[in-house]
């Protein structure tokens, strides 16, 4: 580490420290601070966050942690607070039990629907979650939507948030590049019918298998909570219902797998059709 890097350093020692304290109820409230900032902790999730471009207010490394600060500090504008706490200090602020060393507090990018319907309408494809309550459903549905090309991710009600730590981490970096947002789904839905967005919902017991339905064009996916599904109302409001076809021994899917199949399909029928573009790619990328 060179002696600028080590300087940069501030050794902090409270547990009071004002941003200590804001790392602390970010992630245990799994919301932003009052300043709009979110907690992140490892270093891949770091250095993914410094890829998609996020504004840093502070990056945190505990005594143990050190030695990542060799690589990521050179990776920091100046003004960023760069962070040296003692190992119990970190540990109590922070979300794993066996941490790192190394956290962050980042500002997420922000979107709105209409933003997001103000974009050519011709090949949008788009995801809404009604009432998934598992982070790690929601992360792993977020990777891929971005590994599929959907333009955006809407989080309906009783939905779990994707400031929440187990989701970061499932997502492997898209909730950072992702753009989605919090909604109530019904009259988003309504918006999306009234701009010509066709809606399909999934259901485990009505509607056409997936493999017979036309999914290119403009188009939302509803998927549902993992054990109730999509809401009636939020069902009612679909052009039409699909379903995934799978051995009677299941009862059902994961909302996770569930959302990664049908987006896998649409993406596929796009790419036949010549409206998308996906290249292949490592399964661990």
């Amino acid at each position: 580490m060179s002696v600028h890097e080590e300087t940069r350093l501030r050794p902090v020692t409270s547990r009071q420290n004002s941003l200590v304290k804001d790392l602390r109820k970010a992630f245990t409230q799994s919301e932003p601070t009052s300043s709009g900032y979110i907690a992140i902790e490892g270093s891949r999730m770091i250095e993914e966050a410094i890829r998609s471009g996020l504004r840093f207010q502070a990056v945190f490394f505990s005594e143990s942690g050190k030695a990542h600060a060799n690589r990521l500090l050179p990776q920091f504008a100046d003004q960023v607070e760069t962070i040296l706490l003692p190992d119990e200090v970190f540990t109590s602020a922070v979300a794993t039990e066996t941490p790192q060393g190394v956290a962050a507090l980042v500002k997420f990018k922000t979107f709105s629907l209409p933003e997001i319907l103000d974009g050519p309408l011709d090949d949008l494809l788009m995801i809404g979650l009604a009432g998934v309550q598992d982070p790690g459903n929601v992360g792993t549905i977020l990777r891929s939507a971005e590994a599929f090309s959907a333009r955006a991710v809407l989080l309906g009600e009783k939905t779990a948030g994707h400031f929440n730590a187990k989701a970061v981490r499932a997502s492997a970096g898209s909730v950072f590049r992702q753009p989605l947002m919090r909604v109530e789904l019904r009259p988003a839905v309504a918006e999306l019918k009234q701009r010509g967005v066709r809606v399909v919902a999934t259901s485990s017991h009505k509607g056409r298998p997936i493999d017979q339905l036309d999914l290119t064009g403009p188009l939302a996916l509803i998927i549902g909570n993992e054990g109730a599904g999509v809401p009636s109302d939020v069902l009612a409001q679909a052009d039409e219902l699909m379903t995934i076809s799978h051995s009677p021994r299941v009862e059902s899917l994961n909302a996770g797998i569930a959302a990664s199949i049908v987006l896998y399909e649409a993406a596929r029928q796009r790419k036949a059709s010549g409206h998308l573009n996906i290249g292949t790619a490592s399964p661990h990328q």
